[in-house]
């Protein structure tokens, strides 16, 4: 049971139109907006940052910024976030095969040198204490420019916010993203959690 339920749409009007921007993302308003809807500033000041942390400037693609944000919200052990960020990169061309390997991203294949240095660093940053250090900041500057470093951490700190409300809140995860998570993260353990 979660410590406060989702109110079920969208009730400022300004909000709502804020929160289309989730229908390209996950194909539905997510629940930990809808329960920071009962303070609607928090809620805005939530979707604008969203929106400005996961649009691209440079190389980053959606799909790599989701899959930075599943590695963060894996070292801070937060479900729903996983869930989500599964779906969202699936819906922004994430291969089945490539989320099923990024929990073995150092040895894959499928992922390349730039890509390793952007996942070890999430997962770094994302750890209490922080463990980005000299090495992991001098590998990510060896593949991605200060502008996508920006971004990389944009995306790991907008998912430690996330991690926290929606662990602390104990949000339950919508339908279409725990179906998803459960048919590609399953495997490696995952499981919704308190969020079920």
């Amino acid at each position: 049971m979660p410590l406060l339920e989702p109110i079920p749409d969208c009730t400022d009007p300004e909000l709502a139109e804020l929160a289309r921007f989730f229908q390209e993302t996950l194909g539905f308003p997510p629940n930990s907006v809808l329960t920071m809807q009962r303070r609607p500033e928090i809620a805005k000041a939530f979707v604008a940052l969203n929106r400005a942390v996961m649009a691209n400037h440079g190389r980053l693609t959606c799909e790599q910024k989701r899959l930075v944000g599943l590695l963060a919200s894996t070292a801070a052990g937060c479900r729903y976030c996983q869930a989500h960020t599964a779906l969202a990169a699936s819906r922004y061309g994430a291969s089945r095969e490539r989320l099923q390997a990024i929990w073995s991203f150092r040895d894959s294949p499928l992922f390349s040198e730039a890509e390793k240095a952007a996942f070890e660093f999430a997962i770094a940053a994302s750890t209490v204490p922080n463990g980005a250090d000299e090495a992991v900041w001098d590998r990510l500057r060896a593949h991605w420019d200060e502008g996508e470093i920006v971004e990389l951490l944009g995306v790991i700190s907008l998912f430690g916010f996330l991690n926290r409300w929606n662990d602390s809140m104990g949000t339950p995860i919508e339908p279409g993203a725990r179906a998803h998570a459960e048919a590609v993260l399953a495997d490696a353990g995952w499981s919704p959690g308190k969020h079920g």
